[in-house]
């Protein structure tokens, strides 16, 4: 049985569960779905405007439709890439989209999620966002 009678909607909801419950592996955000997304948000947000337009909308398209919805939800491509460039930064941004949420460190949020896409997105896809982002950025992303 179908939840919504679409299969292609059936299939992204149960991508996005996986996806969230990847995030929830890490201690930082645990089990509760709200804390998952909340995290998963701030930190695709955060990213998402550290890119380049071109190189956001390459990783959109290994994103499960509706983490993609979430992923582009608010954006302005002008004025993109955003030019911060230290982890403080980067991790101000995570923090100020977690701004209501249940509270939760932003550098914990940023590794699960990081380690999240560094496990689920292809790895070249992953090493093109490494190379686009600060080094002080990319040492939030698993070490291989």
């Amino acid at each position: 049985m179908t939840q919504t009678g679409l299969d292609t909607f059936d299939r992204t909801l149960q991508q996005t569960h996986l996806w969230l419950n990847d995030v929830g592996k890490s201690d930082a955000v645990g089990p509760d779905t709200q804390r998952q997304f909340h995290a998963l948000r701030s930190v695709l947000w955060a990213l998402r405007d550290r890119l380049t337009v071109d190189e956001a909308f390459d990783l959109s398209s290994n994103l499960p439709l509706l983490i993609r919805g979430i992923y582009w939800e608010n954006y302005r491509p002008s004025g993109k890439p955003e030019s911060f460039r230290t982890r403080a930064e980067f991790l101000k941004k995570v923090e100020d989209a977690l701004e209501g949420a249940i509270h939760m460190n932003p550098e914990g949020a940023a590794r699960a999620v990081l380690g999240m896409i560094a496990a689920r997105v292809p790895k070249g896809q992953v090493e093109d966002i490494k190379r686009m982002v600060p080094e002080e950025i990319r040492t939030l992303f698993p070490q291989d």
